[in-house]
């Protein structure tokens, strides 16, 4: 598969496969790009900005729906290509789908709502006589730095609000999973004109290097490592940032919990896409009293999930997006039994697989729980009342997402007040996202909001218009 730049495939002396996680075969390769083409990428996308700009926002609006309406045609086959290249099992990667049809309908909306609003001159200082009104303006080129765990939906909700404010966008798609993020890009550069979408791969910092420190670019907006994300926060200059940097986020399961709605939970937030989920349940806090019968039960269920060929429909764990990362959750769970918790179930790897998981007797002090553990393990934290479990959650570096299940109303909402974090949901994991909605965390999970309307206000800069009516 070739990059897509100005309009036209770019290949490149150099390329890299691309392959499947499940049985180690090469699916396709893709060139690998160096910084001549990341600055054609870059003067493309600054081409093609007058074009797109002399656009109405009903005809952007529209030839987004128009994408819409191809995804949709091609749902399954996206959908096996992700399987492919991801690893998730495939009903997974057809909610993925249907969740980026999702993204990409809400911005081919809100690119009809861009609204400035009208300002009181008068209420200021010799203001009288003046009218003023505000204007959204597009920055001008965005560049989208991807990541592998949801390649597809991931890429779009930075892509989708970047053209519906009419910037032009530069897409470095995951290393690891590219395929689906560059086959989508053809879709979109079939109803733009030349140039408002591009891609560029490679591995190595190169290329996002120059993409981030280059002046000719307006913002970036990136999903990944806190490393990566305070690099790029130092090399951006002035340029707007949006950094999603994943999260370590708590469920506390006080008391008066409803058990069996929590174990539920854990069973779709710890063990989603083999937990490489930024807002996965990965800090299990559960009140001492009921720990017991929660650890029981949460064995029992994790027991019956599936793990096998993602091609699959039976099939509910897949692979991890390589050995490596495997081996990596491996060493963790095993560095964590090794100062004394205890294994409930699963614990063992097989290739990229990577079963899934129950540990108890964490505690807060563990790497399993101070960093991310990208994989299917569901940590238990025993604490003895609601303010340790309000202290364990708030001890990390991290504040994404979290969920806190309990009957007690008042509970829920000292909870909810006093976790630090972007989000907080009162009887659902933290694994829960709609795509309208603000997303983004506190402290090192990032700066700047995703979801369709909060994107376009970070890709959007205001000016305002004065009238001296005297």
């Amino acid at each position: 598969m070739d990059m897509l730049i100005g309009g036209k495939h770019i290949s490149s002396e150099d390329v890299e496969e691309v392959k499947n996680p499940y049985n180690d075969e090469v699916i396709d390769t893709i060139p690998i790009a160096h910084l001549q083409t990341a600055d054609l990428a870059i003067q493309e996308a600054n081409n093609a900005k007058k074009s797109l700009q002399d656009m109405s926002a009903f005809k952007v609006s529209n030839k987004l729906f128009n994408v819409v309406d191809k995804l949709k045609e091609k749902r399954h086959q996206f959908a096996e290509l992700l399987t492919l290249e991801v690893g998730k099992p495939i009903n997974e990667s057809l909610v993925e789908l249907d969740r980026s049809i999702e993204t990409l309908r809400l911005a081919a909306e809100e690119a009809k709502r861009i609204y400035g609003e009208s300002v009181p001159l008068d209420a200021g200082l010799n203001g009288k006589g003046f009218f003023a009104f505000t204007q959204k303006v597009p920055l001008g080129v965005v560049a989208a730095i991807t990541p592998f765990n949801y390649p597809l939906n991931l890429t779009i909700h930075k892509i989708a609000p970047a053209i519906a404010c009419k910037n032009t966008v530069i897409i470095k798609p995951p290393t690891e999973a590219p395929l689906t993020v560059m086959k989508f890009a053809e879709l979109l550069d079939k109803e733009f004109p030349d140039g408002v979408v591009n891609t560029v791969t490679g591995y190595g910092s190169e290329v996002g290097d120059y993409l981030v420190s280059s002046p000719d670019v307006d913002k970036i907006s990136f999903t990944g490592s806190v490393t990566t994300g305070m690099m790029i926060s130092q090399k951006a200059g002035m340029k707007k940032v949006t950094l999603e940097l994943g999260g370590n986020d708590p469920m506390v399961v006080l008391n008066d919990a409803d058990i069996d709605k929590a174990v539920k939970g854990v069973i779709n937030g710890a063990f989603l896409n083999a937990g490489q989920v930024c807002m996965g349940v990965k800090r299990i806090i559960v009140e001492e009293d009921i720990s017991k019968e929660f650890a029981q039960m949460l064995v029992r269920e994790t027991e019956k999930l599936v793990m096998g060929n993602p091609m699959d429909e039976k099939t509910t764990l897949g692979t991890l997006i390589s050995q490596k990362a495997a081996i990596q959750v491996e060493q963790t769970v095993n560095n964590a039994v090794h100062l004394g918790a205890r294994i409930l179930t699963g614990g063992k790897r097989d290739g990229a697989f990577y079963e899934a998981t129950v540990i108890d007797d964490v505690t807060p002090d563990m790497d399993l729980v101070v960093r991310e553990t990208f994989g299917p393990v569901a940590p238990i934290i025993h604490v003895t009342n609601i303010d340790e479990a309000i202290e364990v959650a708030n001890d990390t570096e991290y504040g994404l997402q979290a969920g806190v299940f309990t009957n007690d109303y008042s509970n829920a909402m000292r909870c909810a007040q006093e976790i630090e974090a972007g989000t907080v949901f009162i009887n659902k994991q933290s694994t829960f996202r709609t795509d309208n909605m603000p997303f983004g965390g506190f402290k090192n999970s990032g700066v700047g909001k995703e979801g369709i309307k909060y994107a376009v206000e970070e890709m959007t800069k205001t000016k305002l218009i004065g009238l001296n009516l005297r």
